[in-house]
């Protein structure tokens, strides 16, 4: 039996390994593509409200026939949980900071006026570093925390900024480390749910996968 399942592993490796192989050929190929794509459409974008990353960009569209409505309000609830794990990732804005930005530039390019916007952004785990003081983030990463200017403008629009009080209690992290307008939730699907409760529209901010 076991010379069986050798033989049969033997046999599956090599697809495996192709596959892996071409699963990353796929993803450089169209990373490139990608890249090569922005950077013919990069003159056009637009930065309505939040401003300081390039991955914030809204390009305009000539005929928008499905319009927002700006008498509403819009509550907008961000699940936030991306956290690099290179060095490179800590010392640039957070991607999943950048696509909250892109998605409230969105509904400001659409023509909602930023006060019926209705922010909060619920973070958990390692995305929680955001949060961190300055003198906090140095000492741990050896680094200025980059994201302070983007959450500032966030906290300009009154977004609630909360964390997982779970997470801090696991992760041995107290609430006195993070800029002072972070609140902490007993945990971060409590806070999720409340707000959702609340009618806040969920966007969850995660890695692609």
């Amino acid at each position: 039996m076991r010379s069986c399942f050798t033989a049969f592993i033997f046999l599956i490796l090599p697809g495996i390994s192709t596959y892996a192989q071409k699963a990353a050929s796929d993803s450089v190929t169209k990373k490139t593509a990608d890249s090569l794509r922005w950077e013919s459409l990069k003159n056009s974008a637009v930065y309505p409200l939040i401003n300081n990353s390039i991955e914030s960009a809204v390009f305009p569209v000539p005929v928008v026939t499905e319009k927002a409505d700006p008498t509403m309000k819009y509550k907008l609830l961000f699940h936030m949980i991306i956290w690099s794990r290179d060095s490179i990732g800590k010392t640039k804005i957070n991607e999943g900071l950048a696509e909250i930005g892109r998605i409230i530039n969105l509904h400001v390019a659409a023509g909602i006026p930023k006060e019926n916007l209705e922010l909060a952004i619920v973070t958990n785990g390692s995305a929680m570093n955001v949060y961190l003081k300055n003198d906090v983030y140095l000492k741990k990463f050896k680094t200025n925390n980059p994201n302070l200017d983007i959450l500032r403008q966030f906290t300009d629009l009154k977004t609630h900024l909360i964390a997982c009080g779970q997470s801090e209690v696991f992760r041995n992290i107290s609430p006195d480390d993070f800029i002072p307008v972070v609140k902490t939730a007993l945990s971060a699907n409590v806070a999720l749910s409340t707000y959702q409760l609340k009618g806040y529209v969920l966007y969850e901010i995660e890695d692609e996968k």
